[in-house]
């Protein structure tokens, strides 16, 4: 998607796409990643999801990358933090203990700057992109966080009733996309109440990936 729908969608507050509690699928299987509290975990286009607060109260340090400084500011807003913010090449780094939020291209995002990852969670990223832009995202991910462990979560969906975000992202795929550099496991698949958006049925999945 182009960056200019994200930022028009916080602008006007049409972010139907938020999450107004924890994410389950993160809730119940975190610990399959097997990382202990006071680990590092990386978010990428985190928004101003409510999985940061859930994962701070247990313990862990977050990192995540958003392109909206709307998002952002309502995250620290909302947690509420008062974060020191500061200019990191051409992204901002908006940072309080135990979180640092860095707004811009995610694709401007270096191992450098990110920092060590111990693993990450994407509820929101893969599945917000189109077709032809997640290989060029995962290959980033994989890059900058150095293959450390991810959580997953993906939707599908018959997208001809129904396009994204999110998109309709199917296993396989994840496998065509990942498997090179990941051991993919298939932890849950739960059907989505109701319906995606209330539109059509759908399927939630979970994955681990763990670095082969």
């Amino acid at each position: 998607m182009e960056a200019d729908f994200w930022h028009t969608r916080w602008q006007h507050a049409q972010i139907g796409f938020h999450e107004g509690e924890v994410n389950r699928m993160l809730a119940a299987h975190l610990g399959a990643l097997s990382i202990a509290p006071g680990s590092r975990v990386f978010l990428p286009l985190c928004g101003k999801t409510r999985d940061i607060a859930w994962l701070l109260s247990k313990g862990y340090r977050v990192v995540g990358a958003e392109l909206s400084e709307i998002a952002v500011q309502q995250l620290f807003d909302e947690l509420p933090l008062v974060p020191k913010v500061t200019q990191a090449g051409p992204l901002k780094r908006y940072a309080a203990e135990g979180i640092d939020i860095f707004v811009g291209d995610i694709f401007d995002l270096t191992a450098k700057v990110l920092g060590p990852v111990d693993a990450v969670f994407d509820r929101a990223a893969l599945v917000a992109l189109p077709g032809e832009m997640r290989g060029r995202y995962t290959d980033h991910i994989a890059t900058i966080t150095k293959r450390a462990p991810q959580l997953l979560v993906t939707f599908e969906y018959d997208q001809s009733v129904m396009n994204g975000p999110p998109f309709s992202l199917t296993e396989s795929e994840v496998r065509d996309r990942y498997g090179a550099s990941y051991d993919i496991t298939l932890l849950a698949d739960a059907e989505v109440q109701g319906g995606l958006k209330g539109v059509c049925p759908a399927q939630e999945k979970a994955l681990r990936l763990m670095p082969t």
